[in-house]
């Protein structure tokens, strides 16, 4: 009797290994553009909330910024401060930036272009045609969270 109380407890446990891993990781892959990173389209899977950085670990966060208003007739997607490839890529935890195109982006550019690196967003950013405010918007993505970047096929 005991044997088979321990073996029913090790396949309950071996279950539940295999189980919760899946159940946490329950988004489908989706390899359709969602985002650029590093002047790539990427796709992504899931999104799972994480706890807000502290300043022990903030660096291990990388930036998704957000336009709200871009006016460009093919759309803005977010824009990934790294991806996969990029050494500064820190896995897919991510701190969500809301940005704007101001009216000196809107004067400079008109119908303003398709950002698609983090290197353009700071080079708008610099040239005061973007604000950019730390945080998300009410019904945007989640501030804090954890989704891994997938190659678009």
């Amino acid at each position: 009797m005991l044997r088979k109380a321990l073996i029913l407890t090790l396949v309950v446990l071996l279950n539940l290994v295999i189980l919760i891993p899946v159940a946490a990781n329950s988004g489908k892959p989706n390899f359709s553009p969602g985002l650029w990173a590093d002047g790539e389209q990427w796709g992504t899977k899931g999104a799972a909330a994480i706890p807000a950085p502290n300043d022990n670990n903030l660096q291990a966060f990388d930036k998704l910024f957000v336009i709200t208003n871009s006016n460009n007739p093919m759309g803005q997607l977010p824009v990934a401060e790294a991806a996969p490839g990029n050494p500064d890529y820190n896995g897919g935890r991510w701190y969500t930036h809301t940005v704007a195109w101001t009216e000196a982006g809107f004067a400079a550019h008109g119908t303003v272009p398709v950002l698609t690196s983090y290197a353009e967003v700071m080079f708008h950013y610099n040239l005061g045609h973007l604000s950019i405010i730390p945080g998300s918007f009410e019904g945007g993505p989640l501030p804090f969270f954890e989704c891994p970047l997938l190659p678009v096929k």
